[in-house]
């Protein structure tokens, strides 16, 4: 193997293989990993000996150092440092430039953030410190005479920071040069040992944090794809409250998760204690017996006696939120952190989030969108279907309370300033016009036709709204606008007052379609006009599940560009933004007036290339991680981002770019990551139904009504439902004996049986 981690048994030095880029992804992407790169570059360099450490240059001899070896790996790991204050992007982009030339296998950020790590293949005729050597001068950068050891080590940093990595990396495979004089059957099957079998490391994937069982299969052990891991964290965090066991609670906790899970362990001992956590201590022998590994076996052994009754149903719940979280990694970052933004990102990008800390740049990427549109009038874009799009963006940025959501204000009133200039006179002009001509008045004077105002307050009445419509279209085809800091906000733009109403409005805006009123009376305002509205709105992830709970599968979740903020530390002070002055201002002036200047249909070969390219990744992706929500989703997530492209395309002087067409992938991974975080459990549930739904016809039994779970509250209220009288407690009884149900005493369910299953799956 070429990536080895490091851990430490019974105070000596050790390390073992990663046998897989899933598990080396794991252990980048963990949430103690990622707060400890973020304490370094805070400058705590003491935490810097907290992060997990890799070695990609060798294997441990028999005795378990880490020198010495006799056999090399395939690669050699390379440490840059040193880099010259504002060369970092220059070496880096050298590096990815001669990549297959010097046979990269992985780029990434060092843990101060101040140079790299890189991977490469081995050039077997040459020592460690040859090869080391010739990359350098690959490279032109300087030669590290430190890191002349062939058992170096790296102090990896988080998953974000990966800039390149092949999977060819995983490959099994060792160097065989010519072996030194000395070398005995003994160190050959050190090397042996070491890449047939897994050793006990410090922090076991059965339990990222530092809890685990033994950990000789755990690491690479999954069930159905799934590493048993997740299962058992998403088991805690559904069933007791994101809490591990702890003293006074870890036998019965310990007991029920173990009946939970044997069925999907083979009922196997062996199997639970590879798998089931010891949270008596951290780093249990099996082998013994007594004391506190005593008891934790003795709690799995006790569950394996339960008498079985099929697969629980928590066990059903857990599995079912997992598929959901498969979604969210689907889209490229974790269950924790969204997929990272590109290192180089589009100029007009980089300006408009110069100015805010990094943890905020995604969302402020994505927020700018629905103002830079605003400026576009007259235009349209032809998709890689031939369908006519304008560039609608209706941007919710979710988060939590007091975490910096009003960091996207500051760039978008610079973008929108220009507009709200113009807009002054037209509020005058059409405040003079009511004045001489008040309600009362019956012979009025007509409004002037070339009245437009765009940015919109979020205080309105139909008439209001729908004459900003009219007028907007007859003045150019241009947009609305409206912020608005909370969700609820939207609701005032019309007289209604309703989230229906908004549903409708966004469902309506994404499309372009005609909206307005017609009246007959004198006074009243009608008209009707192609819906040209974007907006930035935001929300509390509670608020905007609840706001949108009726609207996630009837397509307008699916319209909008939802961004987040995640922080991965404990700090809640107040960010500290740039300066934004009349530099900026100057500096985005010219993106602008490009956006003001466009008119007619605009196509760019490129982003077509791109946008289907995506399409065909989407299906794959979404058949691969099985989520019928990532799949809904993707089709508007992939209009939205290439309509980012072809934004910023125009807006960069008809140019298209790499940087582009970087930021275009990255956008739609992100507002999916973003969507199937926060809604994707209700669509997958949603979307379940709807099958079942369909599935269902003609005349059916009680039971084929009641879902695979059920409790005798849900029996009894399906039988209300249905018309039926009395306790139906002799119906309960009369379908256990028949064996189409059993009765589990851990969840308190009833369940239906795979036997009854299969037999109505057949007659249907």
């Amino acid at each position: 193997m070429s990536v080895h981690i490091i851990y430490y048994k019974d105070g000596a030095k050790m390390m073992r293989p990663v046998l897989t880029q899933e598990e080396y992804l794991a252990l980048r992407g963990s949430v103690k990993q990622v707060s400890t790169v973020t304490a370094v570059r805070k400058g705590d360099q003491k935490a810097k000996h907290n992060l997990v450490q890799m070695n990609y240059s060798c294997l441990p001899n028999d005795d378990g150092s880490l020198k010495g070896s006799t056999r090399m790996s395939t690669t050699v790991g390379m440490d840059i440092d040193h880099i010259a204050q504002g060369e970092l992007e220059a070496v880096k982009e050298r590096i990815l430039a001669k990549k297959d030339e010097l046979g990269l296998l992985m780029l990434e950020l060092s843990a101060r953030g101040e140079g790299y790590h890189l991977v490469f293949r081995r050039r077997p005729e040459l020592s460690q410190e040859e090869n080391l050597r010739w990359a350098s001068d690959l490279l032109e950068v300087d030669f590290d005479k430190g890191a002349k050891d062939i058992t170096r080590v790296f102090f990896t940093t988080a998953e974000s920071d990966l800039l390149f990595l092949s999977p060819l990396l995983f490959e099994l495979g060792e160097v065989r040069s010519e072996e030194p004089e000395g070398q005995n059957d003994e160190s050959v099957a050190a090397l042996q040992r070491c890449s047939s079998q897994t050793e006990e490391v410090s922090a076991p994937l059965a339990n990222r944090e530092g809890q685990g069982g033994e950990s000789g299969e755990s690491a690479e052990a999954s069930y159905n794809g799934i590493p048993y891991a997740d299962i058992i964290a998403k088991y805690w965090e559904l069933f007791n409250d994101g809490k591990e066991p702890v003293e006074g609670d870890r036998n019965v906790l310990t007991f029920e998760l173990a009946v939970t899970l044997r069925s999907i362990c083979g009922y196997s001992l062996e199997k639970m204690m590879q798998v089931i956590p010891n949270y008596w201590r951290p780093t249990p022998d099996p082998s013994l017996k007594g004391g506190e590994d005593e008891e934790w076996r003795k709690t799995i052994e006790n569950a394996l006696k339960e008498p079985r009754k099929g697969m629980p149903y928590r066990l059903r719940q857990v599995l079912q939120a997992l598929k959901a979280n498969a979604g969210v990694k689907a889209c490229g970052g974790t269950l924790t952190s969204p997929p990272p933004m590109p290192r180089r990102l589009p100029p007009l990008i980089r300006l408009l989030t110069k100015n805010v800390p990094a943890f905020y740049k995604p969302a402020v990427a994505s927020a700018v969108f629905p103002a830079l549109a605003a400026h576009l009038h007259g235009v349209k874009f032809r998709y890689w279907d031939n369908v006519d799009h304008e560039a609608t963006f209706m941007n919710v940025l979710i988060g939590r309370q007091s975490i910096g959501k009003g960091t996207i204000k500051k760039p978008i009133e610079f973008i929108m300033e220009d507009i709200r200039q113009r807009d002054i006179p037209n509020r005058q002009r059409e405040a003079e016009w009511k004045q001489k001509n008040p309600t009362a008045r019956q012979k009025k004077d007509p409004r002037p036709t070339d009245i437009c105002i765009q940015m919109l307050i979020d205080n309105l009445t139909d008439a209001v709204f729908n004459q900003r419509i009219v007028d907007a279209h007859n003045n150019g085809e241009r947009y609305i606008y409206t912020i608005v800091d909370e969700i609820d906000g939207l609701k005032k733009v019309t007289s209604r007052g309703t989230t229906d109403e908004v549903g409708l409005l966004i469902r309506k805006a994404f499309d372009n379609s005609l909206a307005g009123q017609e009246r007959v009376g004198a006074d009243s305002v009608s008209g009707i006009a192609p819906l040209r509205w974007n907006f930035n709105a935001s929300a509390t992830p509670p608020n905007a599940r609840r706001f949108f709970s009726r609207m996630v599968n009837d397509g307008t979740v699916s319209r909008l560009d939802i961004s987040t903020i995640i922080r991965t530390d404990d700090d809640d002070t107040a960010p500290v933004l740039g300066i934004y002055d009349h530099a900026f201002a100057q500096e985005l002036k010219p993106y602008l007036e490009r956006l003001e200047a466009a008119s007619g249909l605009i196509e760019c070969p490129q982003a077509k290339k791109l946008a289907l390219e995506m399409k065909e990744e989407n299906r794959d992706t979404a058949r691969l991680y099985d989520s019928e929500a990532y799949r809904v989703l993707s089709y508007r997530a992939n209009v939205i981002a290439w309509l980012k492209g072809m934004v910023l395309y125009v807006a960069q002087g008809y140019r298209w770019d790499k940087s582009i067409a970087d930021f275009v992938r990255w956008s739609e991974q992100y507002n999916l990551w973003c969507k199937m975080l926060y809604f994707g459990q209700q669509l997958e549930r949603e979307l379940r139904e709807e099958v079942e739904i369909q599935r269902q016809s003609g005349p059916q039994n009680l039971l084929e009504l009641l879902p695979d779970e059920f409790t005798r509250e849900q029996y009894h209220q399906m039988r209300a439902s249905q018309g039926r009288t009395g306790d139906g407690s002799s119906t309960l009884r009369s379908w256990a004996n028949r064996g189409h149900i059993i009765y589990d005493e851990t969840s308190g369910r009833y369940c239906k049986t795979e036997t009854y299953k299969q037999k109505f799956s057949n007659k249907c």
